[in-house]
């Protein structure tokens, strides 16, 4: 025990002496970058016409301002839903809309949304579409990606789209959900039906296409995610 005591004060005391050593010591200078043609490896200055609001200093600058703006324009011949005309909606207007509004209200409000911000449009009075922004604050966690996961995760369930969906190109997250069975209730001639799910830095975009007369185009709902995925 004394010996192996003595061993263990040894590499304590010689690990204070080489700080101690090192400490005195001046700098080394690092070797130079491997490199053989580094003109200029300083910052590059802003130019001149380069201001506080430019995407090349805040590339939050596009989500940040009006998002009503970027929401996707209705097709020409489409009549725009005045209710929901690029609007702002509410949480509890949002919440509203799922088959457990409270459970989706609690969950939105965990995941702390900034804004959201809505359209609506109708065609010949069978395809109507609903494209949502919603807009996370990410502060202290990335509720964005969380939450557009998390919307996705059930979507290949048969109460819902009862498949895993087509992934939008160049998206990375975002996939096109057209239903397997149309939405029935008594009374009511079926509604079929295809939700979009993408992603964009803090913004969640969202797309509820429905046709009560046939079945769901999914070129037609995969073009205009891709329109609206350009916009973000």
């Amino acid at each position: 025990m004394l010996i192996a005591g003595a061993a263990v004060l040894g590499v304590v005391a010689g690990v204070v002496t080489g700080y101690a050593v090192q400490y005195d010591r001046e700098p080394t200078p690092l070797p130079p970058l491997s490199q053989p043609e580094l003109s200029d490896s300083k910052t590059v200055p802003a130019g001149a016409s380069t201001t506080a609001q430019s995407v090349n200093v805040n590339r939050q600058v596009k989500t940040d301002g009006d998002l009503r703006k970027l929401l996707v324009r209705k097709p020409k011949g489409a009549t725009a839903d005045k209710s929901q005309a690029a609007d702002w909606m509410s949480l509890i207007e949002y919440a509203g809309d799922f088959k457990k509004p409270d459970r989706m209200f609690e969950d939105m409000l965990r995941d702390d949304p900034r804004r959201i911000a809505t359209t609506s449009w109708g065609q010949r009075g069978e395809v109507f579409v609903t494209v949502n922004l919603i807009q996370f604050r990410d502060d202290d966690r990335l509720s964005a990606p969380e939450w557009g996961l998390g919307q996705q995760a059930y979507m290949s369930h048969d109460d819902y789209a009862g498949n895993n969906g087509k992934p939008i190109p160049g998206s990375g997250n975002g996939r096109v959900y057209v239903y397997d069975e149309p939405l029935r209730k008594a009374g009511y001639e079926p509604v079929y039906q295809a939700r979009v799910i993408a992603r964009r830095g803090d913004v969640v975009m969202e797309i509820w296409y429905m046709n009560n007369t046939r079945k769901v185009s999914e070129k037609a709902v995969m073009s205009l995610a891709k329109q609206q995925l350009e916009r973000l």
